[in-house]
């Protein structure tokens, strides 16, 4: 464990009765990392995070927060967690100001030191211009920045966010994506979220649980990398035979998919300006040349639908 690792998490596992939840799940969460937490509905995500908290004992395996033993020494643990749950814990009835204080005593901040830590959490999360009214008359999107300053009021260096952004608007989406950006850059978050397009803006990071296993983890770099357009699909006038095309520069694999539809499947460069330059000089017409692309939602799509997931691993950061 490097001294820049925030999080290890060796083997963890949990049971309930005779069924795994959580099956021998292991990784590693360094300063600077905004890991997206993805996975279905049942596959262990939230009792992952449970575990993570210190809201529920596993099974087996370890939790080394910070460099402490979670199960061992559980309130030292804990001291280095910041952490947002998907509805935020919120007293409606008290001013953000009064909130944060309370929240900063339950966090054990000396007294004189309270005033410095709510500055500095409102500044943070943008609640300066509120700070005196009541949470349960501010808006949504303000209600999470208060859940945030919460998580962050003493400082931790892990954040744990559970769906920030649900229920929000546009905007206010933009914002907390924003916010949770710039949280990255000093503090190791993990995002837990449903929203897909959320991990490709927030996070470097990302890893997928299905069934009580990590199914995928790499970073968005590699994802995108993964997502790179890998096909074309084409329309000919007069297709050619498909030995013909095969033979083009980077075409790996060809397919025919009607009498004038053909799929040409190509690793490094396109072959599209290749493809025009001999329909023209051998007259096949192209008509129609459309770029296939792969989503962040296919891929989850692939490693999560039935029973059964391949393992996939990726280049971790």
């Amino acid at each position: 464990m490097s001294s820049n690792t925030l999080v290890q998490v060796n083997g963890l596992s949990r049971y309930y009765n005779q069924h795994c939840a959580v099956n021998a799940v292991s990784f590693e969460l360094a300063r600077g990392d905004v890991l997206g937490f993805l996975g279905p509905n049942g596959a262990g995500k939230s009792t992952t995070m449970q575990m993570l908290t210190g809201n529920l004992s596993p099974s087996a395996g370890e939790i080394i927060i910070n460099g402490i033993d979670l199960l061992d020494r559980p309130k030292d643990a804990k001291q280095a967690i910041g952490y947002l749950a998907e509805q935020p814990p919120v007293y409606r009835e008290l001013t953000v100001d009064e909130y944060l204080a309370y929240c900063a005593r339950l966090n054990r901040i000396p007294r004189n030191r309270i005033a410095a830590a709510l500055a500095t959490a409102k500044d943070r999360c943008g609640l300066g211009d509120v700070a005196t009214r009541l949470i349960g008359n501010l808006s949504k999107g303000y209600q999470q920045r208060v859940g945030i300053a919460q998580a962050i009021i003493h400082t931790p260096p892990v954040v744990i966010l559970d769906e920030p952004t649900v229920g929000l608007d546009p905007l206010q989406i933009r914002e907390i994506r924003s916010l949770v950006r710039e949280l990255g850059e000093d503090h190791g978050i993990i995002l837990s979220t449903h929203i897909l397009p959320e991990v490709q803006a927030t996070c470097n990071r990302v890893q997928i649980i299905h069934n009580g296993q990590l199914v995928f983890t790499d970073t968005t770099a590699g994802i995108d990398a993964r997502l790179d357009a890998t096909a074309l699909l084409v329309r000919f006038a007069n297709a050619p035979d498909i030995a013909t095309l095969q033979q083009l520069p980077g075409v790996s694999a060809a397919r025919r998919l009607d009498d004038q539809r053909v799929r040409i499947e190509y690793s490094g460069d396109s072959p599209a300006e290749a493809l025009v330059e001999q329909s023209v000089a051998y007259g096949w017409r192209l008509q129609e040349l459309v770029t296939e692309r792969h989503t962040l939602e296919q891929v989850f799509i692939e490693l999560t639908a039935g029973d059964t997931a391949a393992h996939v691993e990726g280049a971790a950061a």
